[in-house]
């Protein structure tokens, strides 16, 4: 008896559309970012990329020599703007309380998006990768240094102190918003933005501003 033909062929599955190259790795880079933020690390695959993004593997790997490679470039691009919102806080004012609550402001502005790109930085189960730890330490100390130079230039302290007090502070705030991320039951955003600025103002205000020139210190 014959099959009828409707009935055996097997379903093809639906191909992505043709992008051009920097639009198909851009997408590729966002469906990877949701498998990884779902999965964790080691648990996420190459295929499990390939299907959310509705490409074959070898499309992925054009673009991708493999998984590692891929969560590096997201971590490059997340890192970066974490910075970059770190470093725009920093200078967004001149009053140092002001500038202190901005700066933790952005921190956890940047762990409650929607795309929950923190757990690339605090949950991925990487942290024993040494081109991830590079990565982190190479974040550090480059916050750390644009808050040592605010923090030299007011109160006269030397930039070797000024950079121990900076990684101070990115350690505490970094301490402080992956708890917050991993609660189950957030504070709300603000409470916990102007808890941690009360926090760190108290003691970054223990280092008083030099005397502007010309006026006698007291």
């Amino acid at each position: 008896m014959t099959q009828d033909a409707t009935t055996s062929e097997p379903s093809t599955p639906q191909r992505a559309k043709r992008m051009p190259r920097e639009q198909r790795r851009r997408q590729l880079l966002d469906c990877a970012l949701q498998v990884f933020v779902a999965k964790g690390y080691h648990a996420a695959s190459m295929d499990d990329i390939a299907d959310v993004a509705q490409v074959s593997k070898p499309v992925l790997y054009q673009h991708f020599p493999g998984k590692h490679e891929l969560f590096l470039d997201l971590l490059d691009t997340h890192l970066a703007q974490l910075e970059r919102m770190i470093t725009e806080a920093l200078g967004s004012t001149e009053d140092n309380k002001e500038r202190v609550s901005a700066t933790m402001t952005a921190f956890y502005e940047f762990i409650s998006r929607e795309d929950e790109a923190y757990r690339l930085l605090f949950t991925s189960g990487m942290d024993n990768d040494e081109a991830v730890e590079t990565r982190m330490e190479r974040f550090h100390d480059n916050v750390a240094a644009a808050i040592a130079e605010v923090i030299a230039d007011d109160t006269g302290q030397p930039m070797a102190e000024a950079t121990l007090l900076g990684h101070g502070l990115i350690g505490m705030i970094t301490s402080a918003a992956r708890h917050w991320s991993r609660l189950s039951e957030r504070p709300d955003l603000d409470v916990s933005s102007q808890l941690t600025s009360r926090l760190a103002w108290r003691g970054i205000s223990g280092f008083p501003k030099e005397p502007d020139a010309g006026t006698p210190a007291q």
